[in-house]
């Protein structure tokens, strides 16, 4: 077993805030419909116990040094909270939660080289006219077939 990454004290609240938003999206996800078929056994209470020790873990790992490990904990995390016979596709308002930021950080946008204006501005917590602004001062970059590079939204951000 890996050791947990280590989160600096800057981070120690971004940590928390992350590790507390994927224990409530684990809730909704996949506890409460466990719960609807189980009947609210304590096995299951069992699971949550330690999803929500784990959630500490993925927050760190998702925070931490290492891109790859980041990476490859996205990717579980996403694949698994949001299955889908599609490619992945959330809705603009999920970049402003804190997976949405760590994701847009860390990978940009998983499954689009390009994303709409509105969507640009939700990974970047700002408005469509913010984004038309920075596209004209040269600090984003159109996408030719439409929308802003995920390239360019991800370098904005680690700029930050």
């Amino acid at each position: 077993m890996a050791a947990t990454p280590t989160v600096s004290a800057r981070t120690t609240a971004d940590a928390e805030e992350l590790a507390e938003h994927l224990t409530r999206v684990l809730e909704s996800r996949l506890f409460d419909p466990l719960e609807i078929l189980l009947d609210n056994s304590s096995q299951l209470e069992q699971l949550r116990r330690k999803a929500r020790r784990q959630a500490d873990t993925w927050a760190a790992e998702l925070l931490g040094p290492d891109d790859l490990l980041a990476t490859q904990t996205l990717i579980r995390l996403v694949s698994t909270l949001f299955p889908s016979d599609t490619a992945f596709d959330p809705p603009a308002e999920w970049w402003q939660t804190p997976l949405g930021q760590v994701t847009a950080r860390r990978v940009g946008h998983p499954t689009a080289a390009a994303v709409t204006y509105a969507v640009a501005g939700a990974m970047l917590g700002m408005t469509r006219q913010g984004v038309h602004d920075l596209i004209r001062r040269g600090k984003l970059a159109k996408h030719p077939d439409g929308g802003v590079t995920v390239a360019s939204v991800r370098e904005r951000l680690r700029q930050r």
